[in-house]
């Protein structure tokens, strides 16, 4: 049985194991790389998708999206968007309907992925909307993680820069990783769900006399 915690906080989370994405990370640089991968990746029902954009430490300066990561549970690809802009097959995954494809704040990546191409995303499912249904309130993929699997996902790559010529080893396990953490939130959630193995744990109560 799982008691699902409502929150975790920043200690809690430290002191957890870290985790990484286990299987095989592609990187897609070409236009035909990212046909052969989304031929792969269409025939998938359920994905995991992020994407990760070159922070900007000048005032009123934006970059477009650089990564789009998308993964099944053994592979995950690296599109870099910055090199190949993003192609028309990679817009008929996103269009799918019958690939589902699960993020975390997925209004945010595509708003970023719209200022590349036009496309309608379909069959999207929003892990901080569908937490909620197991009482889980925070809303980071390092939290919700933590809470489902006790272990911690690392985030020191994040401000790093994704157009780099070159990604390092630590990017590209970072970017598969935050890809592959959404499918396997998901997959718990899914599974908990359809055995009932899981109780969410009491609010706690404040105490009126606390000082």
């Amino acid at each position: 049985m799982l008691i699902i915690q409502r929150s975790i906080d920043k200690e809690s989370l430290n002191g957890l194991p870290k985790v990484t994405f286990p299987g095989e990370i592609h990187v897609v640089q070409t236009p035909w790389e990212a046909e052969k991968a989304v031929t792969y990746l269409k025939q998938c029902p359920l994905v995991g998708i992020d994407s990760e954009t070159r922070p900007s430490f000048a005032k009123g300066r934006v970059h477009k999206v650089a990564l789009l990561q998308v993964s099944d549970e053994k592979h995950c690809f690296l599109f870099r968007l910055n090199l190949t802009g993003l192609t028309l097959p990679i817009i008929t995954l996103l269009e799918s309907p019958h690939t589902t494809k699960v993020g975390l704040s997925l209004k945010d990546d595509f708003m970023m992925l719209h200022k590349r191409a036009p496309f309608e995303q379909r069959s999207c499912i929003e892990l901080q909307e569908y937490v909620r249904a197991f009482g889980i309130e925070d809303k980071s993929l390092q939290k919700i993680y933590g809470i489902l699997f006790g272990e911690k996902i690392s985030k020191s790559q994040r401000l790093t820069n994704w157009e780099a010529d070159t990604l390092t080893e630590p990017q590209k396990l970072y970017a598969a990783t935050d890809a592959w953490a959404c499918l396997n939130i998901y997959n718990r959630l899914q599974e908990l769900k359809r055995t009932g193995d899981f109780e969410i744990a009491a609010k706690e109560e404040s105490n009126p006399n606390a000082q």
